[in-house]
Parts: C-alpha cells; structure tokens; sequence
C-alpha cells in the first residue's frame, strides 16, 4: 500500500471513543428497523418472530406475533405499499400489509448464481437485512470472511422465487445492517462495530465510522437526520448525524 492509499485509509476511518447515543426503544432481541415517512413511524422485526410500530417519539403502538421466524430485517417498499422482511432461516422474504401486518406471501430467494451456491440455510450462510433502492431490492449476506461476505440484489418477489442477478463484495465481514440514506448505502458490521458509508454505483468505501461495542442489527435513518440501530441486547439506539460526522 502506497503513502497516499494509507493517507486516504486513515481519512475514512473516523474513530470515537465515545459516541453519545440515546434509548429510543426498547424492543427484545431488536434485528431489524425501518422508518415509513409518510405515517412518521417505525416498524421493528426481532428474532423470536414479532413485528412491532413504533411513533416518532418511540411509543410502541402496535405488535404482532408473525410465527416462529428468524426475522433479521425490514424495509418498506413505497411503489407497493408493502413491508419486506428477511427471514434468515428460510433465506425467503415475507411481504406484509403495512397497517395490520397481515402476510401476504412469502417468497423465497434461489440461492445459486452463475451456478455457485451462495445461499444456504443456515445460521453462517444465509441473509441478515433487507433495503431497497430505486425500486431495486438488496439483502445482505452475512459471513465472517471478506470473499464470502456479499450484498446481492434481487429481480423481484413477483415470481414464487427470486432470482439474484447481481452480486457487490464490499469487503466487510458480518454485515449485519443495510439502508440507502441519500443516495448512499450505509451497513453497519456487528463484528467490527462499524459504520459504513458506502458508493454503491462506484462500489467504494466513502467513510467508516467506529461505533460503541453493541450488537448492532438492522439500521435505519428518519426524516430529520436521525440513526437508529436495532440492537440486539434490546434496544433502538438513536443518534444525529452529527454526531456520527456524517
């Protein structure tokens, strides 16, 4: 690595020993957060299968058992007025009715591409979060090594399954929380404790943020320049972005 690819390496990593955060919510085994910005609300998925909205204020309003899922991530499809849950069990997707959390239907992912295996159901190889972007789907592939450690994009949850037609190697191992904010993909590794700020379109590293050592899941920004990570001990952890630098 050359002088300035170093000097460029330190720029990105914004260290903290202390980022002030506040407990927004407290939600048991927390995985997975999204903020719906025309209800002003949040909806929260944990691993024991519950689903949960939240208001602005972090009020719980509703809750619902869904069944025995591992659900590790929530989005909210605008186009389609649907929630989107990960359930990493299965490495399927379940869609809801926003209002009543009814389910819909339950489509699963065809884990091969190019003819490799990149999915499996299991607690190391299968999917973590869920995010979506200019009508495109994504889920993160959660993995301890770097070459393993995918975000794959999706055609559509049309079909009885979906298929992945693009894979992005970030080079961040356990991935564990995804959202574009901006333009940009944030993701959050629960090993390193990191912030990732990422160029989904030039595929690079813009910043990394160190985060206080939790067990960060799911994250999600509001409408008015607010963080919130899922954490898994039991808590949405908030913070401003700037507080984060961002």
């Amino acid at each position: 690595m050359g002088f300035s690819d170093l000097f460029s390496s330190l720029l990105l990593t914004l260290s903290s020993t202390f980022l002030g955060s506040n407990t927004f919510a407290e939600i048991p085994e927390a995985s997975g957060i999204c903020f719906i910005k025309e209800a002003r609300e949040f909806v929260v998925v944990n691993d024991e299968g519950w689903i949960y909205r939240l208001s602005a204020n972090g009020k719980t309003l509703q809750k619902k058992y869904l069944g025995k899922y591992d659900l590790e991530g929530v989005a909210y499809e605008e186009k389609s007025n649907t929630l989107l849950i990960a359930r990493e069990d299965t490495n399927s997707i379940l869609v809801l009715e926003p209002k009543s959390f009814a389910l819909l239907k339950e489509v699963k992912i065809d884990g091969f591409y190019e003819g490799k295996e990149l999915l499996k159901e299991s607690k190391k190889d299968g999917i973590e979060d869920i995010a979506v972007h200019e009508g495109k789907i994504y889920v993160s592939k959660q993995a301890d090594k770097k070459r393993d450690s995918l975000l794959l994009e999706l055609d559509s949850l049309q079909n009885a399954e979906a298929k992945i037609v693009r894979t992005y190697q970030h080079d961040y191992v356990d991935v564990a929380g995804l959202c574009f904010y901006k333009g940009f993909l944030y993701m959050t590794s629960d090993k390193k404790n990191l912030l990732i700020k990422y160029d989904l379109k030039n595929n690079k590293t813009i910043q990394e943020i160190k985060l206080p050592k939790s067990a960060q899941e799911g994250i999600c920004f509001d409408d008015k320049n607010n963080l919130y990570i899922a954490d898994d001990n039991g808590k949405i952890l908030k913070y401003t972005t700037k507080q984060l630098g961002l």
